[in-house]
């Protein structure tokens, strides 16, 4: 039975996507049931959650030994057993995907993190996942690095539907709409149907709170300890209106016109750090139609439990929004500092993150040789 509050947030214009993804979700058809009880319409994934999943439980153990006694290497390892689940997620949410034209049932995979800072790398790491997954529901995930961009733009060009990931200032947001419009019309001059090209730019939302917050407390007025959790949405309402912006204008009317599909924003990093805080903030704040929340199962589960849905929360509320920040910058806090320091941090997780994966897969390697 459909759970209200998820259901609720479904009817607002919200797509529910599951931030996660492992073997024992897909095997114990706990991915179906959120589908069915949660409306579940989508996942995503990164290194971190593939290093999660690899380093509990055995259910890679047949696949790992095939592998290693077939000569493959370490990075050939985790590449294949992390594009089997993407393939198998891709497969369960199939249904979905034929029913929304393509807006939802996708799954999305990450390029090598270490790839961050190169941009012809990760294009031709992207095409190649693309072509590994073999799934037309696949999302390709590429980091909205300077780097990134031009790779954002070649990739689109290439029919293939990308989920920008690790977006942190509304700067950089601007400019990884302008890459997938960039990629849009090469793909239109190239003769591809725009209509099976869809993208979705994850904005990413708690972590900038966890960083202000702790700059707050260093300044430790009354003033700042007030704005304490605001920063965090109203960067992600702003991106919103930036959002409603780009995609009214001319240039973006005339590809709609040859049949192409908005970038949808895509609320990343809604798992609420502080305890002090909601646990569904990052959800009931952030409702507007046809945005995305990826949720981890904790957040989802709360949402299911309490989250009060109260409907469109972001439309109307940029001036407040923009007071937030102007505020952030009246306590000395400098909102590009802030931005530029989660981006390298978050390509520095996911590094290491990558690096762990690699590290315990080749460690059952080596027992499976021994």
């Amino acid at each position: 039975m459909t759970n209200p509050n998820t259901r609720a947030l479904s009817d607002a214009g919200v797509s529910i996507w599951l931030d996660d993804l492992s073997r024992e979700l897909l095997e114990t058809g706990k991915i179906a049931d959120l589908m069915e009880e949660r409306n579940v319409v989508g996942l995503t994934s990164n290194p971190s959650i593939f290093q999660a999943a690899l380093s509990k439980g055995d259910r890679y153990n047949e696949d790992l030994t095939a592998l290693t006694s077939a000569g493959k290497s370490v990075e050939e390892v985790v590449h294949d057993l992390t594009t089997a689940d993407v393939r198998e997620a891709c497969d369960l949410f199939r249904p979905i995907y034929d029913r929304t034209g393509g807006q939802d049932g996708r799954a999305s995979i990450e390029v090598d993190p270490r790839l961050a800072h190169d941009t012809e790398a990760t294009i031709a790491q992207a095409k190649q996942m693309y072509a590994d997954v073999d799934r037309p529901n696949v999302l390709i995930k590429i980091p909205a690095t300077l780097a990134g961009l031009p790779a954002i733009t070649a990739v689109t060009a290439e029919g293939i539907s990308v989920n920008v990931t690790l977006i942190f200032s509304l700067d950089r947001y601007r400019a990884v709409m302008n890459a997938y419009l960039d990629g849009l019309e090469k793909a239109h001059a190239a003769g591809k149907d725009l209509a099976t090209i869809h993208s979705v730019a994850s904005f990413f939302v708690s972590r900038v709170d966890t960083e202000i917050d702790k700059r707050l407390d260093a300044v430790g007025t009354d003033e700042a300890k007030a704005l304490r959790g605001q920063a965090g949405v109203a960067n992600a309402r702003l991106a919103y209106q930036a959002f409603e912006e780009v995609f009214s204008t001319p240039r973006w009317r005339s590809l709609a016109d040859e049949g192409a599909n908005v970038q949808r924003p895509l609320w990343a990093s809604t798992g609420v750090k502080d305890p002090a805080y909601s646990d569904t903030l990052y959800v009931t704040e952030l409702v507007a139609p046809g945005v995305v929340n990826t949720m981890p199962g904790k957040t989802l589960e709360a949402t299911a439990d309490h989250g009060e849905i109260r409907g469109d929360t972001i439309t109307g509320t940029y001036a407040e929004a923009a007071a937030v920040l102007d505020a952030l910058a009246a306590q000395g806090i400098s909102y590009q500092d802030v931005v530029e320091l989660l981006e390298q941090e978050g390509v520095e997780k996911f590094e290491k993150s990558w690096g762990e994966l690699l590290d315990g897969v080749s460690e059952e390697m080596e027992k499976v040789r021994a």
